[in-house]
């Protein structure tokens, strides 16, 4: 049975440029149960954890850090981090904005916790 979808294509520049908040994710495609997201950072997101999937950030733009208890881990343009489920973590943007590339299942609060969450929008 083939799928009736048609690609998706999606110009992350184009995208990027669509809008100025910061730690307000954007979902610019969706594939299997994921949801493809944008978003940019600047300064300090709050210490969570994802308890049901680990995590994936992609650089774009900048240089992201991301603070575990006991270190921190620096992440450049062109270089993904994976956080694992459980793990608590603090993401963090100190050197100027950053723009990243997140994947998460569908639905994935930004803080692991719905209550506490930035929910994601369609861009």
């Amino acid at each position: 049975m083939s799928d009736t979808r048609a690609p998706t294509h999606v110009n992350l520049a184009d995208k990027l440029d669509s809008f100025s908040e910061h730690w307000s994710p954007k979902i610019v495609a969706r594939y299997n149960d994921n949801e493809v997201r944008l978003v940019k950072t600047s300064g300090e997101w709050v210490w969570h954890k994802h308890d049901e999937t680990d995590e994936l950030f992609l650089i774009l733009d900048g240089e992201f850090d991301m603070d575990f208890r006991d270190r921190t881990v620096t992440v450049k343009a062109g270089e993904l981090l994976i956080v694992p489920r459980g793990t608590e973590h603090r993401p963090a943007a100190r050197r100027g904005e950053v723009k990243l590339l997140l994947i998460d299942p569908n639905d994935t609060p930004n803080t692991g916790n719905k209550e506490t969450a930035t929910q994601a929008v369609e861009l």
